[in-house]
């Protein structure tokens, strides 16, 4: 029996487990959507296609699974560049499906015709043009197991209308192979042994573990080596999570708005454990400074991670829950060698006495009240209290911003996938959308965006999503009326010259709430904040609280850019 284009792509998405898509249709995807009422697949109608790619991404890192979006082609297809971008950035595993002009029109200006693989070659793992409906089925078995194995990134198929209409036999491949893509998966075991001698022999080592723990689940075996070899534990913002945040092994985030304790142990190490992360200039500010002392193994399947950005003295290329595997059974075999609980003790008492020295905190102003417009509200203490209630169950979503570090220093990630967050690209809009794809895939979990006054307007309009299909995430604003982390620098840096940071002239947030079909909530004093919050937490239905903080609260610590990690700003 022969199928249409359209059908063969949902009969494709069948076969891989794909439950929900989000999309936006048009002309060029109309068959599609024609197509889409006889297949048991949830479509999630976005209001933006940049919302649509965010959900996606939302959904993926929650879930683990490959988030799927459809839009249309031309404008449909460029809004999904940012989120494609901020995927790509943080390896997360995507399939795109855009509509395209039929063939016989691509090149000759046609309404809504752009060039999107052009577009995102170098924001995709990988893209396609599908020109014959014969290979349509390939392409998609291609496009998600490219998406989900080795570095897991975004993957686009772009399909012109004419293949979606066309009939083919169906076909679906049982297995794929692509001589050109052979991830290194296993590791090499001389390395592995060299690795486990290194950090062993090591009396400072340190584990710097990243978003890739999380992505290739290694958590577990992780959390095995730290405490059964009494190694401390930094994370980058990627990486929160991996490690419980609650435990005394663990130090916080390392970098710019890093630890005090986690800055200075990358300092004063000798041997560093990096897995899963990438060495990027947030964490290591200033290169030729950083972990001067340390002999350095880093693990990473992507080998041109490898000594890009700092030299390695052990490389292992290898999936990372492989190489702590590796990691774990050699240690097993010398647990009984040494009590290297006792052996690491001296180097864990000096990091917990960091810890002790600088903790993360925040100072209480008596002079902050309403006469003087500021807020009384201390952004961190609802940060806090969003993890007291919740207990840490909780999956958050960010911004970027202030908002979306005060979240990474002030909420416990005690399980991997709780925090969703935009880490390489930094993407404002991002956290909203995507919780309302971690709230697709987890219908009964607390999801809570935390989000600033400026961020929150970029999507906004996925309220209206979040209303019609019922689900309840939560949009905690930290509202200061400026966009926050651009005037911090500005008064740190720049001379308090506040140019295009402050956003007095806003929406107004609880009256928007209820417009939109959700519930509304303002609070502005520090002890309605437990109270609100519990109450908002507790309603079944989509809610914005807008909560007015302290105006001009920076974020500390804080290195200066280019400067070293030991050079840390303080409360």
């Amino acid at each position: 029996m022969e199928l249409t284009g359209a059908d063969i792509l949902l009969e494709c998405l069948k076969r891989e487990g794909v439950d929900v898509v989000f999309g936006f249709p048009g002309g060029a995807v109309i068959d599609i959507y024609d197509a889409i009422p006889r297949y048991s697949l949830r479509h999630v109608l976005v209001r933006h296609e940049q919302g649509a790619v965010h959900a996606a991404d939302g959904y993926a890192r929650a879930s683990g699974k490959v988030g799927v979006a459809l839009v249309t082609s031309g404008p449909g297809a460029t809004n999904t560049v940012t989120g494609i971008a901020n995927a790509y950035c943080d390896s997360i595993p995507m399939v795109v499906i855009t509509g395209q002009v039929p063939t016989p029109l691509i090149g000759n200006d046609a309404f809504q015709e752009v060039d999107i693989v052009g577009i995102t070659r170098p924001c995709t793992k990988h893209n396609y043009l599908v020109k014959d409906v014969d290979q349509l089925a390939t392409v998609i078995r291609q496009a998600f197991y490219l998406a989900r194995s080795g570095r897991p990134g975004p993957v686009l198929v772009d399909l012109p209308k004419d293949v979606v209409q066309a009939k083919t036999k169906f076909v679906y491949p049982k297995s794929v192979k692509m001589r050109s893509y052979n991830p290194t998966i296993k590791p090499n075991k001389l390395q592995l042994k060299k690795a486990v001698d290194m950090f062993l022999d090591a009396k400072r080592p340190l584990f710097y573990v990243g978003g890739g723990v999380i992505s290739s689940n290694g958590s577990e075996e992780l959390s095995w080596l730290a405490r059964n070899l009494n190694i401390p534990v930094t994370a980058t913002l990627m990486g929160l999570g991996a490690f419980p945040g609650d435990d005394p092994l663990f130090l916080g985030m390392l970098g710019m708005h890093g630890t005090y304790a986690a800055n200075m142990g990358i300092n004063n190490c000798d041997v560093m454990i990096a897995v899963g992360a990438r060495f990027d200039d947030r964490v290591t500010g200033k290169l030729d400074a950083f972990a001067p002392e340390a002999k350095i193994v880093h693990v990473d399947i992507d080998p041109t991670s490898i000594r890009k950005n700092v030299r390695v003295d052990v490389p292992v290329v290898s999936d990372c829950l492989e190489a702590l595997k590796g990691f774990k059974e050699l240690a097993q075999a010398r647990l009984d060698e040494k009590d290297w609980k006792k052996v690491h003790q001296p180097w864990v008492d000096q990091v917990q006495g960091w810890k002790v020295e600088h903790p993360l905190t925040y100072k209480i102003d008596p002079e902050c009240n309403k006469d003087s417009g500021d807020g009384k509200i201390k952004p961190q203490f609802v940060v806090e209290t969003i993890y007291e209630l919740s207990k840490g169950d909780a999956i958050i979503a960010t911004e970027v911003g202030q908002n979306q570090m005060w979240a990474a220093q002030f909420y416990h990630y005690n399980k991997p996938r709780t925090l969703l967050t935009s880490g390489g690209l930094g993407t404002m809009g991002y956290g909203f959308p995507a919780a309302i794809g971690a709230q697709l895939a987890f219908p009964d979990k607390l999801v809570v965006d935390i989000a600033g006054d400026g961020s929150i307007q970029m999507n906004i309009q996925e309220l209206i999503t979040a209303v019609c299909n019922d689900l309840p995430v939560k949009i905690v604003i930290l509202n200061n009326t400026y966009l926050g982390m651009v005037r911090q620098w500005q008064e740190l840096f720049y001379a308090r010259n506040y140019c295009a940071t402050c956003m007095d002239a806003q929406p107004d947030f609880v009256a928007l709430a209820k417009a939109y079909g959700a519930e509304g909530y303002r609070i502005t004093e520090p002890e309605d904040v437990k109270p609100v919050l519990q109450e908002a937490f507790a309603l079944p239905k989509a809610c914005i609280i807008d909560v007015r903080v302290t105006k001009e609260e920076n974020v500390y610590p804080m290195v200066p850019a280019g400067a070293s990690l030991t050079e840390m700003l303080l409360v």
